[in-house]
């Protein structure tokens, strides 16, 4: 892969996985236009390496207004790691119940075929996209609440974002935000409720793609060394900046009242993706 298609990978990954537009839809589409193999040894591993830059760039936005929130004491932690524990359990819940649904189901071979079977599936893209937009225009059109995600809808929102990890297009960040501001959430409580289940969440799915790579390249051969580490180091360091980036363009929407217009964008990336897919 050449500097170019790696900056441009990078990048792309970097802003939409932390803006609500899903950066799975993103990535795919940028992967097909730039001729790159997704299910590639060496493609997983730099996705691998991209989603760790950008977990740090939400650990380093984020720790001053959670530093803040520790602050507060032992019993406002108490409640927010209850809360973040209840929304992780359901997301598990949820999406494992679904994963096995869809391999048992709705894909050839009798539960013996895998749940990324379905993440190259572009009509279903484009219909993800479109429920993440519908979704986010919903909640962009109530007024602001004044609470936080706690209770019944922390474990809404837990849910929520586990119906997205089986589908490209969903947007988790969209999704659980709406979700959050649904449930009569502040915005900034939303976010940070939002990107505190992202770090969470994130280890566990870099450690199943790093399975799977590890599965993929003792059958094919491939060997990690500088020709794969290096390049993923460098994606790494551009996908940070590039997720800071789009942190800050989130706040900035999301404060001024303008969270609708990622809904129109994603009904906008859901028709391009279809047109994608009839193209292609």
């Amino acid at each position: 892969m050449n500097f170019f298609a790696l900056a441009a990978l990078s990048v792309v990954q970097g802003m939409a996985e932390l803006l609500p537009v899903s950066s799975s839809a993103h990535v795919i589409v940028a992967e097909r236009l730039l001729g790159l193999d997704p299910s590639s040894p060496a493609m997983t591993f730099l996705l691998v390496m991209l989603h760790t830059g950008t977990t740090a760039a939400v650990i380093v936005y984020f720790w001053p207004r959670w530093r803040a929130r520790l602050a507060e004491g032992s019993d406002a932690l108490r409640r927010t790691a209850i809360d973040l524990a209840a929304a992780t359990a359901a997301t598990g819940a949820v999406g494992l119940a679904l994963k096995k649904i869809i391999e048992r189901f709705f894909l050839p071979g009798g539960g013996k075929a895998e749940i990324e079977a379905l993440f190259s599936n572009l009509p279903l893209m484009s219909a993800s996209l479109a429920a993440a937009g519908a979704l986010i225009l919903w909640s962009g059109g109530r007024e602001e609440g004044r609470g936080a995600p706690t209770g019944r809808l922390a474990w809404a929102i837990g849910a929520v974002q586990g119906l997205c990890l089986p589908f490209r297009g969903f947007s988790r960040s969209g999704a659980t935000i709406s979700t959050a501001l649904l449930g009569g959430s502040s915005r900034a409580a939303a976010e940070d409720f939002s990107f505190a289940l992202a770090v969470i969440l994130t280890p566990p799915v870099v450690a199943r793609e790093a399975w799977r790579l590890r599965r993929a390249a003792h059958a094919g051969g491939l060997t990690i060394g500088p020709s794969l580490f290096l390049p993923g180091l460098a994606g790494m360091a551009l996908s940070a900046l590039a997720g800071f980036a789009a942190l800050r363009l989130l706040s900035r929407v999301l404060e001024t009242g303008r969270w609708r217009a990622f809904g129109y964008y994603c009904l906008a990336a859901s028709a391009a993706v279809l047109a994608l897919s009839r193209v292609g």
